[in-house]
């Protein structure tokens, strides 16, 4: 009887793992994400500013600000998507707002436009 019910256990943990599978994400914003532009300090010399935005595909993520080879913000993020519209929510940066937006396709590819039509990223 022992036998029997250790078998039964046995049976039972392997039907409850393969049972528990993790649904696959397959949304188009999972990547890294850019934007970049170009500062002017004291009217001569030059900084490059860019924003980088890594998405995965457990709806979290980690944001960069790189100031020329420097990586002058790093924090983690919480995004969600519905009906069209993604929310980023950061953890740890009280004075960064939520940001919501949209992804739109473009002849140059997809990007990530801000609900009020100003851009956000583009995909790396």
């Amino acid at each position: 009887m022992k036998k029997f019910l250790s078998l039964m256990a046995i049976c039972a943990i392997i039907f409850s793992a393969n049972c528990s599978r993790i649904e696959q994400n397959n949304d188009p914003i999972i990547g890294v994400w850019f934007q970049s532009g170009t500062e002017i300090i004291g009217g001569t010399s030059k900084s490059t500013l860019r924003k980088e935005w890594i998405f995965n595909d457990v709806y979290l993520g980690r944001y960069h600000e790189i100031n020329g080879n420097d990586i002058t913000l790093q924090t983690d993020f919480k995004w969600s998507k519905e009906d069209n519209i993604y929310t980023i929510e950061y953890r740890g940066l009280e004075d960064v707002p939520t940001i919501k937006f949209k992804m739109v396709k473009t002849e140059e590819g997809s990007i990530l436009e801000k609900i009020d039509g100003n851009y956000l990223a583009i995909k790396e």
